[in-house]
């Protein structure tokens, strides 16, 4: 989902998940969520309109999104780190 937002219309997003917390030996979380921030003061009604129409129109593209497999991943902070190839 944060891959398909940022191809789709650039919009950059933090995957929190198995990415972020899972790894080698760890338990794998419960839930895979993507985190949206926003500085209020800089961001205007266009800008939020514009997001829930790129999620939207991903939506309708869902069954053609890809999975990602981590290839290169350091010990530490792999969320910024990992490297990522489509399946």
């Amino acid at each position: 989902l944060v891959l398909g937002l940022y191809r789709l219309a650039g919009i950059r997003a933090c995957e929190i998940g198995s990415v972020m917390f899972g790894g080698e030996g760890r338990e794998v979380p419960k839930l895979e969520l993507v985190r949206l921030a926003f500085p209020r003061r800089v961001y205007t009604q266009s800008h939020m309109d514009y997001v829930i129409e790129a999620v939207i129109e991903l939506y309708s593209r869902r069954t053609r999104l890809r999975g990602l497999r981590i290839v290169g991943q350091q010990g530490s902070l792999r969320h910024f780190t990992a490297q990522f190839e489509e399946l």
